[in-house]
């Protein structure tokens, strides 16, 4: 899968997407569709996988929506929930690093500080 180079998130968005990911729960869901891959998981698989389910599968699917980090499409009879924002993710994990040791005075020399 080729993830895709995009600006880095600003401040408020990184704030917005981490706080979508601010629970064990929602973690986990995300997790799970990251390693279903762009196929993604019926929502009853996805329950199946996590331990989440019902309303509180909902819930949390929800909000990782709301982040734009899934989404959920529906097939026939079914709901199909995805994670869709391999990108942004990456870039999260970006935004924390980029600056990785930015002001240390003895900055770590094995680490590509980008």
């Amino acid at each position: 899968m080729k993830i895709e180079s995009h600006p880095l998130p600003d401040l408020t968005q990184a704030a917005s997407a981490f706080a979508a990911l601010g629970s064990e729960q929602r973690l986990s869901v995300l997790r799970t569709l990251v390693r279903a891959g762009p196929e993604g998981l019926s929502i009853g698989e996805l329950g199946t996988r996590t331990g989440v389910t019902g309303s509180t599968l909902t819930h949390h699917m929800k909000i990782l929506a709301a982040a734009s980090l899934v989404t959920q499409t529906r097939q026939g009879r079914s709901i199909i929930c995805a994670a869709v924002a391999f990108d942004q993710v990456q870039n999260l994990s970006a935004f924390l690093l980029t600056e990785c040791c930015a002001d240390s005075v003895t900055p770590d020399k094995d680490y590509d500080h980008g």
